[in-house]
């Protein structure tokens, strides 16, 4: 091979490859572009959204509630969220503005609540599940106990938490409140901890006022009703009223539950 034609292969070589730096080259600053925009483009505010999920005037009430929860330290976020989730199920805009009043009402007893018992300001996340289990029946002394109670470095989230999926297994919600109290004594991890619901359910304790370590049948033999083996009597509970004749309707034990 001459000379010449040695010259004029290494040109093209490098022709070649410069071509691909220049591809890269473009690729890379096409792909810093669009992350560029992609940053500045900011993610929809939620009160955007909920005006355009909510009449109007519901709308301007649920974020003036809003924005008084977050005034007073509230987790503003969680309401938010609480009023988008319901909007997208269909929720009846009135009772979802009822709900926001209501739950926003609940963190902030929640919030005074762990701020009696611990002396600190709580976090959002424990404000919001302090809500939660007051929600289902548990009171502010439960609360403002088991903040006491609790290693002072420990978050009171997932602890909440549990005593509120506790009770939702029919756990009467002082019971919950012991066990979890007890658990975290013992220095239990919040893996542990999320695991008692299941444990409980298991061990079909859930609920039934069983004392741990008694055998489902030594309990069912101790409150063995009066009448068993013969009939029960016909109709409805004590406390509940009868439907009067009226033909039932099957549909009607299954609604879910009012927000």
């Amino acid at each position: 091979m001459t000379h010449t034609s040695l010259k004029v292969s290494s040109l093209r070589e490098i022709e070649y490859m410069n071509g691909i730096r220049r591809i890269a080259l473009q690729l890379l600053v096409a792909a810093t572009l669009a992350q560029s925009v992609s940053a500045q483009v900011p993610a929809k505010d939620p009160s955007a959204r909920l005006r355009e999920v909510l009449p109007a005037d519901v709308a301007t009430r649920v974020l003036a509630r809003i924005a008084d929860a977050r005034a007073h330290q509230l987790p503003a976020e969680a309401l938010e969220n609480r009023a988008l989730k319901f909007a997208a199920k269909g929720v009846d805009p009135r009772n979802i503005e009822r709900s926001i009043n209501e739950q926003a009402l609940r963190m902030a007893n929640a919030r005074a609540a762990l701020i009696t018992g611990r002396g600190s300001n709580p976090a959002a996340d424990e404000i919001d599940a302090g809500a939660e289990v007051m929600r289902k029946g548990v009171d502010g002394a439960s609360v403002s106990l088991l903040a006491k109670s609790a290693p002072r470095d420990r978050s009171l989230a997932v602890p909440l938490f549990v005593i509120g999926s506790l009770v939702d297994r029919g756990l009467p919600a002082d019971q919950a409140l012991q066990r979890v109290m007890a658990r975290l004594q013992a220095r239990a991890s919040d893996a542990d901890l999320e695991a008692m619901p299941g444990n409980a359910a298991s061990n079909g304790n859930g609920g039934q006022g069983r004392p741990d370590g008694m055998s489902g049948r030594e309990w069912g033999q101790s409150h063995r009703p009066a009448n068993s083996g013969k009939p029960a009597t016909a109709g409805p509970p004590a406390g509940v009223p009868g439907n009067g004749g009226s033909k039932s309707n099957p549909g009607q034990g299954h609604k879910p539950p009012k927000p």
